[in-house]
């Protein structure tokens, strides 16, 4: 069974880490809001980076070097596999008929 760590951003870039091993379910979920916290509060739903590892006990292990960094380098990871912050799960959940918007606003980018 495959495992993901995977990082979510909101629309202004606040970023949430996390580990699961279902990731579409995972991000379906903080889209409707079933995850109360941090991400439902923020609107943190856009997945912008996951790896995948086959054991529970490695990905957590690299959930918490990720979370344990600072903003920076978390960035730098995302914009070293996705520089646009292109939205990874913008088509899993497409409205027949409505449009995704898949990118982040440029105007957002953080320093």
């Amino acid at each position: 069974m495959p495992y993901y760590v995977y990082i979510l951003s909101s629309r202004s870039r606040n970023l949430y880490t996390g580990v699961t091993n279902n990731l579409t379910r995972r991000v379906a979920e903080h889209r409707q809001g079933l995850i109360p916290g941090f991400t439902s509060r923020y609107r943190i739903h856009r997945l912008v980076y996951y790896e995948p590892y086959r054991s529970i006990r490695s990905a957590i292990e690299r959930e918490k070097q990720i979370k344990g960094w600072l903003r920076a380098k978390k960035v730098a990871l995302i914009e070293k596999h996705n520089p646009t912050w292109d939205d990874l799960a913008a088509d899993w959940f497409a409205i027949p008929g409505g449009k995704n918007k898949t990118r982040a606003d440029s105007s957002l980018r953080s320093e």
